[in-house]
C-alpha cells in the first residue's frame, strides 16, 4: 500500500478522495468553498483559543486536529515517524506568521483556491496566478542556494509535541463543548453567526481529517510542491494529484448544487482581484522558503518534523495579529491595514531569500 500511495495512481487517488470530501464536508455544513481551508481553519482555531476576538471566526476545527494525528499513525505504521529539528526555526516561525497574512488577505490557502474555483469562485483565478508567482519567486532562491539549514534528528518527545497539542486542544474541545446560543464555553470562545458557526458533525469531520492526514502523509501530498516541481523540474505527478482535487471537488459540487459560477456573491470572499493576487503571492513564497503548503506542513509535523509544527505555530500566531490589528480581508474587501502588512512581508521574505543563501553565508 506504501507503494502504491508513492505512485501516479497513488497521488490521484489522494486529489480525488480530498476533492470529495472537501465538497461533502461543504454540504454537511461546512463554510461555503471551505470544505476544508487549513489557514481558515487554524484562524477559527486561534479565535476559539482567544488570540484574537473577531467573533465571526472562532471555533475548534476538528479537521485540523485529525491530520495531524491520522499522519501521525499513518507514519508509526509506515515506520516513517522521524523526529527531527533545528533547521532555522524562527525564520519558519515568521514565514508562518506571513504565510497566513497573505491567505487571509485573499481569504483562504492554496487548498481553498482550489477549492473555490472548483465551486465556481472565479475571483480564485488570481488567488492561484499570485500563488504560482510567489512560489515561482521562491524558485528562484533554490537556484541561488536558498536553503534553511539541516535539521537534526532528535528525542521522540520533540517529535510528539505537535500531536500532544493537538490532542489536548481535541481534550478542550470534549470539556468545553459548543453551547447553543453562548459565545463561550469554558475557556474557548464559539461564533454564533458567521463562517464560524458553520461546521459539519464534529465526528465526521475528525474522521475526514484522521483520513485525509494518514493518506497525504503517506503520498507526501503538496500544493505548494505541485507548482515547484512543475516550474523547476517540469515534474507533473504532484500537480495531478491537485488536478484531481480540484476535478473531484468540481464534480461532487455540480451533483450537490454547490456549483455557482461567478465573480460576486461568492462565500467568504471579495472582488478585489489586485490584492487577492498579491495576498497569495505572499502566502506562495511563504510556502516555498518554507518548505511546504500548510496542509503540508501539518502533515510533517504528524511525522515528527518539530521545523513544521514550528510553522504551524507562526501560521496560528500570525492569524491572531491579522485578526486584532485590521490585516485579514472579509467579503467587505482588504482589511485597514492588510495592503501594508503585504508589503511588510514582501519585504521580509526577500530578506530571508537573500540572506540565507549558501553564498551569503
Amino acid at each position: 500500500m506504501v507503494n502504491f500511495f508513492a505512485s501516479r495512481k497513488g497521488i490521484i487517488f489522494v486529489g480525488l478522495v480530498i476533492g470529495c470530501l472537501a465538497a461533502l464536508l461543504q454540504y454537511l455544513g461546512n463554510p461555503g468553498n471551505m470544505g476544508i481551508c487549513v489557514a481558515c481553519f487554524e484562524r477559527d482555531i486561534a479565535g476559539a483559543v482567544g488570540l484574537h476576538r473577531a467573533g465571526v471566526v472562532q471555533y475548534m476545527r476538528p479537521e485540523i486536529f485529525g491530520f495531524v494525528l491520522g499522519a501521525l499513525g499513518a507514519a508509526l505504521v509506515g515506520k516513517d515517524f522521524r523526529p527531527r529539528a533545528g533547521s532555522a526555526p524562527i525564520v519558519r516561525f515568521i514565514l508562518g506568521v506571513f504565510a497566513m497574512i497573505g491567505a487571509l488577505v485573499f481569504l483562504g490557502c492554496p487548498w481553498r483556491a482550489l477549492l473555490r474555483l472548483a465551486g465556481g469562485d472565479l475571483n480564485s483565478l488570481f488567488g492561484l496566478a499570485g500563488l504560482i508567482a510567489g512560489i515561482w519567486v521562491g524558485t528562484l532562491f533554490f537556484k541561488k542556494g536558498y536553503n534553511l539549514g539541516r535539521s537534526q534528528k532528535t528525542y521522540s518527545s520533540v517529535g510528539l509535541i505537535m500531536p500532544l497539542v493537538m490532542v489536548g486542544f481535541l481534550i478542550l474541545m470534549f470539556l468545553y463543548p459548543q453551547v447553543s446560543g453562548k459565545a463561550e464555553s469554558g475557556v474557548l470562545f464559539y461564533s454564533l453567526k458567521g463562517p464560524g458557526a458553520m461546521h459539519a458533525p464534529l465526528f465526521i469531520s475528525l474522521g475526514v481529517g484522521l483520513l485525509v492526514g494518514a493518506i497525504a502523509q503517506r503520498s507526501r501530498f503538496c500544493t505548494m510542491g505541485a507548482f515547484r516541481d512543475l516550474i523547476l523540474f517540469r515534474q507533473v505527478h504532484l500537480f495531478s494529484g491537485v488536478l484531481a482535487l480540484l476535478a473531484a471537488a468540481f464534480a461532487v459540487n455540480l451533483i450537490l448544487g454547490q456549483f455557482n459560477p461567478g465573480f460576486a456573491g461568492q462565500p467568504v470572499a471579495h472582488t478585489q482581484g489586485l490584492w487577492n493576487f498579491m495576498g497569495m503571492v505572499l502566502a506562495g513564497l511563504c510556502f516555498a522558503l518554507a518548505g511546504g503548503c500548510p496542509g503540508r506542513q501539518l502533515f510533517m509535523a504528524g511525522e515528527g518534523d518539530g521545523d513544521a509544527a514550528v510553522f504551524v505555530f507562526g501560521m496560528i500566531v500570525g492569524a491572531g495579529f491579522a485578526h486584532n490589528f485590521g490585516l485579514a480581508s472579509s467579503p467587505k474587501g482588504v482589511g485597514p491595514h492588510g495592503i501594508a502588512a503585504v508589503f511588510i512581508g514582501l519585504a521580509v521574505c526577500l530578506f530571508i531569500g537573500f540572506t540565507m543563501r549558501k553564498k551569503s553565508a
